[in-house]
């Protein structure tokens, strides 16, 4: 699939952290509970940390306990779905649609949500940016 940002290896090894690349780019996992983002309360917008685009909104993020931020939907045509099959399960990896990078996945056990979906999103993949203009902070 053709993305609206694409860059090289390189370029991204530029922009991003090591640990940034290896989530974003490279389909990685930061550990459980370590992300800053994970039980952030403040209202506002998630975006990409790669590319910066817009892709939950606060009003959509719950606490489910997993170690990583959750949300129950995504922003209108923000994100790809894609069937992961690897480490042996089945899952649905979650990739930013504007740069293809890797978020995280989605699981249907949401319970207690409108959509019944948890998309259970690295920390480290998201910039928060405040409805109040605050300041953005880095996950």
């Amino acid at each position: 699939m053709a993305y609206e940002v694409e860059k090289s290896d390189e370029q991204w090894r530029e922009q991003l952290s090591p640990d940034e690349f290896a989530v974003l780019r490279k389909a990685g996992t930061e550990r459980a509970f370590k992300g800053k983002l994970t039980d952030a309360e403040t209202i506002g917008v998630y975006r990409c940390k790669a590319c910066d685009a817009k892709l939950f909104e606060s009003e959509t993020k719950f606490h489910s306990g997993c170690g990583w931020p959750s949300f129950y939907q995504s922003m209108p045509d923000t994100v790809e779905e894609r069937a992961d099959n690897s480490l042996g399960m089945r899952r649905v990896e979650v990739l930013c649609k504007n740069c293809g990078s890797h978020l995280g996945h989605v699981f249907p056990d949401g319970y207690g949500t409108p959509t019944g979906d948890r998309y259970c999103i690295n920390s480290i993949s998201l910039t928060l940016e405040p409805a109040d203009g605050s300041g953005r902070v880095e996950g």
